[in-house]
């Protein structure tokens, strides 16, 4: 059997597409205050927990005498590969 869809199907179908779409919309502006509130509370957490290892480290070590000299962390020793290719000298043309 085949069925036809009527004008008043149609026209109810769009009236309740429409009635879905604002009726979000409407909540999401009720809700959205909420929402930025909890993931601004959320980020000023980890911030702070961070900012607090960080406070906490400085606090745990030592005091140091002025003008002492300290290096923390060595940095990172780049080999070069020499098989990677040649170097090639250039020259600028005027």
């Amino acid at each position: 059997m085949l069925q036809q869809a009527s004008a008043t199907g149609l026209v109810r179908m769009i009236l309740i597409i429409l009635l879905i779409y604002f009726g979000i919309k409407i909540i999401s502006r009720l809700l959205s205050p909420f929402l930025i509130k909890y993931v601004s509370k959320k980020a000023e957490q980890r911030f702070g927990e961070q900012f607090g290892q960080f406070q906490r480290n400085a606090q745990q070590e030592k005091p140091k005498k002025e003008g002492e000299v300290t290096i923390d962390k060595m940095p990172n020793t780049k080999t070069s590969n020499k098989d990677v290719g040649d170097y090639v000298d250039y020259e600028e043309i005027d």
